[in-house]
């Protein structure tokens, strides 16, 4: 039997990542990954049962290191501020150091395989944001409001922001750049709409 060799995994992991977000997971296969990684598909399957189990241990890992990072110099117990800040500032190195791993997780996480991989990788992040949620209730730091309203107002702008970035021009297909400064006015807004 082959020995799993590690370098090779994160060699598989990356391209597969890449044909992930070029491809689609519908035109994804195991074939083009073992040519792209110049390995045979044998190989592949050393690592992975199949397609499938690839796809899942790669959305969880994603998700798993997004999560942590999101956590990094984070308690739940920080002012209401401080703390959507830091998730911000989280979210944003995130972002920008893993853009190739961000766009796949969006792509997984609006699919199918959603639920497979958010279940595993989401769950100590969930009970962290829920103390963090209902503190800043009970600090009168957030206005009473459900998690859906509050994930999209706290986050949507930062989201949209991040695209743009991503896609390195506005609405109106001017050069974009997020900055401190943008990042500091949008955030402002943020709190204004979600504090009491």
């Amino acid at each position: 039997m082959r020995t799993r060799d590690h370098n090779k995994e994160e060699i598989v992991k990356q391209n597969a990542i890449e044909l992930l977000v070029e491809k689609g997971i519908e035109g994804f296969s195991m074939n083009q990954l073992a040519k792209k990684c110049n390995i045979s598909v044998a190989t592949l399957y050393i690592y992975y049962l199949d397609k499938d189990d690839l796809i899942r241990k790669i959305g969880i890992e994603i998700g798993t290191r997004f999560f942590s990072e999101m956590t990094r110099d984070f308690l739940p117990t920080m002012s209401f501020r401080n703390g959507l800040y830091k998730q911000w500032e989280n979210r944003i190195s995130f972002t920008q150091k893993n853009p190739l791993e961000v766009r796949c997780w969006e792509l997984l996480t609006h699919s199918s395989y959603s639920q497979t991989i958010l279940d595993p990788s989401l769950n100590e992040f969930k009970a962290i944001m829920e103390v963090f949620f209902q503190n800043a209730i009970a600090n009168k730091e957030l206005a009473p409001m459900s998690k859906e309203i509050f994930w999209s107002v706290a986050y949507g702008p930062l989201y949209s922001l991040l695209h743009f970035e991503r896609d390195g021009k506005n609405f109106g297909g001017k050069p974009f750049k997020l900055t401190a400064k943008t990042t500091k006015e949008v955030f402002e807004l943020v709190i204004k709409a979600l504090t009491p």
